[in-house]
């Protein structure tokens, strides 16, 4: 809540400078649609629902479930976008360079760089991050209007907003289901059926969405069939 109550107190108009002196335009250079470059994509859950109305197999349980239960059970708290089994890591949705659904693309490739949350960088200091891989990408130093930069700012605080709330009732759902059912999380099971997961076995994750969970059976470098 803490992280939160901070995300409210800052001010959108910091964020929309901050825009405005990057400067950042999208050249097409398809960097941040592959997980070698940029990690997964997290979904929110609307974006989660216009997947499945596009192409249910573009999704995948986000990457590091936070739980193992006692039963080997995995826990995570949302779905990301489907990679392909290239070298890079591309979103399934990308195709020569380009995405499928560029006009109805979700609300972090939207905002993308564009990011408000602390962090830790390199040296440990933690403070507010804005910009998502700096100077590695795309143009720098455009002219960009002053209402698309406010409307940019405030894509990203509700963008943030949305993902810590997700986060909360992620760990709600959890304290509840754990207890109702008398789970626990055991670390050794976690890293045990980690380890046979890549080494192929199955595992089973409960993926949290739409203020509950689902069940996943994955295994690698196949789609995750929902039961």
């Amino acid at each position: 809540m803490a992280e939160k109550n901070a995300l409210f107190e800052y001010p959108s108009d910091r964020l929309a400078g901050v825009i405005n002196d990057v400067g950042f335009r999208c050249t097409a250079c398809a960097k941040c649609c592959t997980r070698a470059f940029n990690g997964h994509v997290f979904l929110l859950d609307r974006d989660v629902t216009a997947v499945r109305a596009v192409d249910s197999h573009a999704l995948e349980p986000a990457p590091d479930p936070e739980f193992c239960d006692q039963n080997g059970t995995f826990y995570v708290s949302g779905y990301a976008l489907r990679v392909r089994e290239d070298t890079e890591g591309s979103c399934w949705f990308l195709e020569k360079g380009r995405c499928r659904i560029y006009d109805r693309r979700f609300a972090i490739c939207r905002i993308y760089p564009y990011m408000l949350h602390r962090e830790p960088d390199e040296q440990g200091n933690v403070d507010w991050r804005q910009i998502s891989g700096l100077d590695k990408h795309g143009e720098y130093g455009a002219a960009i209007p002053d209402d698309e930069c406010i409307t940019l700012a405030r894509e990203t605080l509700e963008y943030e907003h949305a993902f810590l709330d997700h986060q909360i009732g992620f760990l709600e759902c959890m304290q509840e289901w754990f207890t109702r059912h008398r789970l626990r999380h055991v670390q050794k099971i976690y890293d045990e059926r980690m380890r046979q997961y890549r080494k192929g076995a199955s595992i089973t994750v409960m993926v949290y969405t739409g203020g509950h969970f689902e069940k996943c059976q994955l295994c690698i470098g196949s789609a995750p069939p929902q039961t």
